[in-house]
């Protein structure tokens, strides 16, 4: 078995998750082959309530870790659950297109994507620094009567 399959699966154990009953385990490889592991968290208003690849990301940047090639996300029915937009704009923040998703369906099986796959176009620095200048742009052609 996958062995960031098998650390996500183990996360499971930690979960809360006392409304959705809908356990997530995650396991994030950095670069340098350090694994951080993450629970879902819920919160009764559920606005607040932690993701679990969020979690593993968290504690993964906590350490000084910027770089991740690898994460594996499992859930309590193994039913190949992928991050939500949420989670993967916040891998997205750190982890370039290439970053390997693996996905638990039970078993052996694995479903895996690219970050790209799940989030293609996804907002970064440079579409930020895009948007600012064509809205820069945008107030030089009014000022100039364009």
């Amino acid at each position: 078995m996958d062995e960031l399959i098998a650390a996500a699966r183990d996360a499971l154990d930690a979960a809360h998750v006392p409304y959705s009953e809908y356990r997530v385990g995650a396991a994030l490889r950095t670069a340098d082959g350090t694994v951080y592991t993450g629970c879902n968290i819920e919160n009764a208003n559920y606005s607040n309530s932690l993701h679990a690849e969020e979690v593993a990301l968290a504690e993964a940047v906590k350490n000084g870790h910027r770089e991740f090639d690898r994460i594996a996300v499992s859930s309590g029915v193994r039913d190949g659950v992928t991050p939500c937009g949420m989670c993967r704009q916040s891998l997205a923040e750190f982890a370039a297109d290439d970053l390997v998703v693996a996905c638990d369906e039970g078993g052996d099986a694995v479903t895996e994507y690219t970050l790209g796959e799940l989030l293609p176009n996804t907002i970064s620095e440079g579409t930020l620094d895009d948007a600012e200048a064509t809205a820069a742009d945008a107030a030089d052609a009014e000022k100039r009567g364009n």
